[in-house]
């Protein structure tokens, strides 16, 4: 390694150990939290027959807007969510090269920079409300999505992706039952606490992977069809499971189990392994 790749490496290995990043990034789990319990509470308004808001992010950011100082949280929360995905970034960075298990190096890597790009993705959400440009997300899919169904490899790639949030879905669930989760966190908080947190972090995965299988399935129908209409993201996947047989009662247990995954991420702000 040459010095200056050196240089490169010892500056992000301090910008990884930063107090000030690690505080950041754990006020970025806050705004998961109050992103998720908004994106709940929004599920269970529309399992009640209500419309309103979009049920995911950009209607949560909407949310936030209209708060008293809400352009000031907002500003607060790409700043978070922007450093919580730096940490993930650099973490991806040095899990890829720490002396573990080859396969547990790869995929802790992976998993990192997904979070990563997750947690700008909410950043950038953020930022754009604060200056007044906020879209809703199922609005932004359908234009992404539509420039690709206009060819045969185009949908196969649509389909492929809805075959990943499907299979990252899956996971979710496999996480939230078999509590896996706990492996992230460092230390427990009280007894009482300790059973809410493990209760809200099963809960919580299980429901948000329901939920990621349904964004999945849209996508994977949207390839299919060659229909961009049908790739509107988290909102439609939640409205369309409201129009199932009991979906509705399903669509509020899926609300509830979001609004404990926020509850969980407060708990991730304060145990998480930074």
């Amino acid at each position: 390694m040459n010095d200056k790749a050196r240089q490169a490496e010892d500056a992000a290995a301090r910008a990884e150990e930063s107090p000030a990043l690690r505080v950041a990034a754990r006020a970025g789990f806050v705004v998961s939290g109050l992103v998720h319990i908004l994106i709940g509470w929004i599920a269970l308004q529309v399992a009640r027959g209500a419309r309103g808001d979009s049920a995911d992010q950009s209607g949560a950011l909407s949310q936030i807007a209209k708060a008293p100082g809400g352009t000031v949280l907002l500003a607060a929360a790409a700043v978070a969510m922007g450093a919580l995905g730096v940490w993930n970034l650099l973490e991806a960075y040095f899990e890829s090269r720490r002396q573990t298990e080859a396969k547990k190096k790869v995929s802790k890597g992976v998993s990192h920079a997904g979070k990563a790009i997750v947690f700008f993705v909410v950043g950038v959400a953020a930022a754009r409300f604060t200056m007044g440009a906020g879209k809703s997300s199922g609005q932004q899919t359908e234009s992404i999505t539509a420039p690709f169904l206009a060819s045969p490899a185009g949908r196969a790639l649509v389909v492929g992706v809805g075959l990943v949030v499907i299979g990252i879905g899956i996971y979710h669930v496999y996480r939230g039952l078999s509590r896996t989760f706990t492996e992230d966190l460092r230390g427990r908080p009280g007894r009482q606490a300790s059973r809410v947190l493990i209760a809200s972090g099963m809960a919580g995965f299980v429901a948000k992977g329901i939920a990621l299988v349904a964004v999945g399935v849209l996508f994977c129908w949207a390839g299919i069809r060659a229909d961009p209409s049908q790739a509107r993201g988290l909102d439609a996947a939640l409205r369309s499971m409201a129009g199932l047989p009991a979906g509705t009662q399903l669509l509020a247990v899926v609300g509830i189990g979001l609004m404990l995954y926020g509850v969980f991420s407060f708990f991730r702000a304060r145990y998480e392994d930074l």
